[in-house]
């Protein structure tokens, strides 16, 4: 009898040396912990229809289907046959399989009756939608009623068919047949979640899921699996929220009380138009926080415009008149110098300590990043130390060794998902005692995503927008149908230019050079055409359509003096038109901006087209986008766009957002480098079940915080948070 396999077991141990080859290096699987937790996609059932019609061309698939008809004919391109296999799904949906070459025995092999699963991409040859040479295997019911007895499809004896996430060279059938040889020696680990908890919830146990998630007997059973295993991985999260939040809350920190005449109370006498209902409500909150002796971790949502700098520096100022400083964390070095900018003019002479005509409980407010020159890096290093710099904007540049602050007591951290939470702390580390924490997104956060990406922090949320906002109004530009409307676009922003404002022309490229966080792969898997890159459109337009213009380029890969420059023309009105990337995603505020023409906008998720879109219609005047795609009408890509286009909602927009992205990206778990712990549980569908997770995980913690009466959970938690080191915890 075989040895037991454990979860850490080898894979080349239980099914070979080849197979565990092809399993590691085509779906990252290693182990039989992997690939028991390698769960299938979907599963098919004999008899029902796998809906051929809603496969998309380019898309890598497995589909069951039952062999309608063959047909061979004479190749005219070469010698030999082509074996032409008709499968249809039962619903009226047929697919072709084309196999090239002599292949009798196939012929005789795939005769009209059999069902079986057959893999490969969809190409569209004539209208029809095709497999070519496909891998397959058949399930053994052949129009002779002949019993299946091949070892590759015992697996499918069963009613309900797993069908798995595959690779070309290991077919689904490939991973079910090993997926039943390590299952047969399988120990599964000790259950992590706690006795009373899967007593109260009514789960089954960990061992009795994992072998019906892969081998159904029934759909009953199929549902508690998965209902049991989906709360493995929620309550992992929760629990490591909630135990970061009660460590946290614990912490000692220095209270930055409100000071009576100071610079805070200086800064709203002078500000030049009223704060709404809900900055006030915010900053309250907010103050509140900052004055007891522990750390605020707070999240400031809001819609693109909604004022959320505006409190952030107001809690800033409060820190500096409590003695104390404020760094604000941006992404880019094109935002860091906007706010600086921009808290400058709004502070007038109480950000110019030192300076002549400052107010008298004057600030200064330093701008930190990598590309500061050695003199004026210096001096601006002197200030932060010596405590002068009530305010540090800055970059990562911040985290670096040689930023040393006075007291530091409170960190901003603009856009929050563009950070981790190593360099997060390493700015924390920065002061003697823990400071409070402001987090700040533009990206509205659907509940579920707030309370399992975020579950660490009080969110606030700012929904109002604040008064002399203009609407922006966002069409469609079909440009492949209709290419008419595309020359209408560029018509129209030159009607704008005319009418004395600005535009910006979105490119999803840089251009030519290494990839970068801005600059997506140059083809994507459907061979389409390489997205438009901003070195070869700003030529292009100023050659062609918006020939005479005044064009600016801006881009991540433009030296930091020169991104600052471009940028000061545009604001002061120097330059017509912006080419750029999505480095103008956040923070840049020009109001003279009126129109921004996004190219390949179906290259853009739905949350980065909100927020582009958000760069116009800060002034008086109305904004328009247009949003310029190729996607063929009904495509997802341009239902995505017109949905868009239909609403200005930011919520709405990121429960879509939430639909359309993978589980997995939305934890950030594919930037990290590692597969996503959320296999099963979408955060969009189960929100019922993560509510109940955090709810067990709040009674757990509060009762026994280190989980020492639970240790098989204590190490799960462990494993998710050394695996990822939580990044995926804090990205959105």
């Amino acid at each position: 009898m075989s040895e037991p396999a454990t979860v850490d077991t080898p894979l080349k141990k239980l099914v070979g040396d080849k197979t565990a080859k092809a399993l590691a290096s085509h779906l990252d699987l290693h182990t039989a912990g992997d690939l028991v937790y390698h769960f299938p996609r979907r599963y098919d059932e004999r008899g029902e229809h796998t809906d051929i019609r809603s496969l998309d061309v380019g898309e890598q698939v497995t589909v069951l289907a039952q062999v309608q008809r063959t047909a061979v004919r004479p190749m005219r391109q070469r010698r030999g046959n082509l074996l032409e296999v008709t499968v249809g799904d039962g619903s009226g949906g047929v697919l072709t399989l084309t196999f090239f070459g002599n292949q009798a025995w196939r012929e005789r092999e795939l005769r009209p009756g059999r069902w079986g699963l057959f893999a490969g991409k969809v190409t569209e040859f004539r209208g029809n939608r095709q497999l070519n040479g496909p891998e397959y295997v058949l399930l053994g019911e052949g129009g002779d009623g002949e019993a299946a007895v091949s070892d590759d499809i015992e697996e499918f004896a069963g009613a309900l068919i797993p069908v798995y996430p595959a690779a070309a060279a290991v077919p689904t059938w490939v991973i079910a047949r090993c997926v039943r040889v390590v299952l047969d020696t399988f120990t599964p680990p000790d259950d992590p979640l706690p006795s009373a908890v899967r007593a109260s919830r009514k789960l089954v146990g960990l061992g009795a899921a994992l072998t019906e998630i892969h081998r159904p007997s029934s759909k009953e059973a199929l549902h508690q699996a998965r209902r049991r295993l989906k709360w493995d991985e929620a309550f992992a999260v929760q629990v490591t929220l909630v135990q970061r939040k009660h460590r946290a809350a614990d912490w000692p920190a220095r209270p930055r009380p409100a000071r009576p005449g100071g610079l805070l109370e200086a800064f709203d006498a002078r500000l030049p138009y009223e704060l709404t209902a809900g900055q006030r409500e915010v900053g309250v909150e907010i103050a509140a926080d900052l004055a007891t002796p522990h750390p605020m971790h707070r999240l400031l949502q809001g819609e693109v415009g909604s004022g959320k700098t505006v409190v952030a520096l107001r809690a800033m100022l409060q820190v500096v008149d409590a003695g104390g400083q404020a760094a604000l964390l941006a992404p880019t070095e094109v935002l860091a110098a906007q706010h600086h900018r921009g808290m400058l003019d709004l502070l007038g002479p109480l950000g110019r300590a030192g300076e002549l005509g400052s107010a008298e409980h004057a600030t200064r407010v330093e701008l930190v990043t990598g590309s500061l020159g050695a003199a004026a890096r210096r001096r601006a290093l002197g200030e932060v130390a010596s405590g002068a710099a009530g305010i540090v904007l800055g970059t990562h540049a911040l985290l670096y060794e040689g930023v040393d602050f006075a007291d530091l007591g409170l960190v901003v951290v603009d856009e929050q998902h563009r950070f981790g939470v190593e360099q997060r702390d390493a700015l924390r580390a920065k002061a003697d005692q823990p400071p409070h924490v402001l987090v700040m997104t533009a990206t509205p956060i659907p509940r579920t995503v707030a309370m399992t990406v975020y579950g660490d922090l009080e969110v606030s949320t700012l929904s109002q927008l604040p008064r002399g906002r203009s609407p922006i109004a966002s069409h469609v530009v079909p440009a492949a149908e209709k290419p008419a409307y595309l020359d209408r676009a560029w018509r129209r922003l030159r009607e704008e230019v005319t009418a004395g404002h600005q535009a910006y022309v979105v490119c999803p490229r840089i251009g030519d050079g290494p990839a970068t966080d801005e600059e997506p792969p140059p083809e994507d898997d459907n061979g389409r055409r390489p997205p438009l890159a901003v070195t070869e459109v700003a030529p292009l337009l100023a050659e062609g359509p918006l020939h005479g213009l005044r064009i600016g380029v801006l881009h991540g890969r433009l030296p930091a003096d020169e991104k600052d420059a471009v940028m000061r023309s545009f604001a002061a009105g120097d330059l017509d038109v912006l080419v750029a990337t999505t480095v103008v995603e956040v923070g840049v505020d020009v109001p003279n901006a009126t129109v921004m023409i996004v190219l390949d906008a179906d290259r853009f998720g739905v949350s980065q087209l909100h927020q582009l879109r958000g760069r116009v219609g800060r002034g008086a005047a109305a904004g328009l986008c247009l949003l310029v795609s190729e996607a063929a009408e009904g495509s997802s890509a341009r239902e995505r766009l017109d949905a868009v286009a239909s609403t200005s909602d930011g919520f709405k927009l990121a429960e879509l957002d939430l639909e359309q992205r993978r589980e997995g990206d939305v934890l950030g778990a594919t930037q990290s480098g590692h597969r996503s712990h959320l296999r099963l549980l979408s955060l969009r569908r189960d929100a019922d079940l993560i509510r109940d997770a955090r709810a067990e995980a709040i009674t757990l913690i509060e009762d026994d915080p280190e989980l020492t009466r639970s240790p098989a959970l204590a190490a799960s938690v462990a494993a998710l948070v050394d695996e990822d080191r939580a990044e995926y915890l804090e990205k959105g």
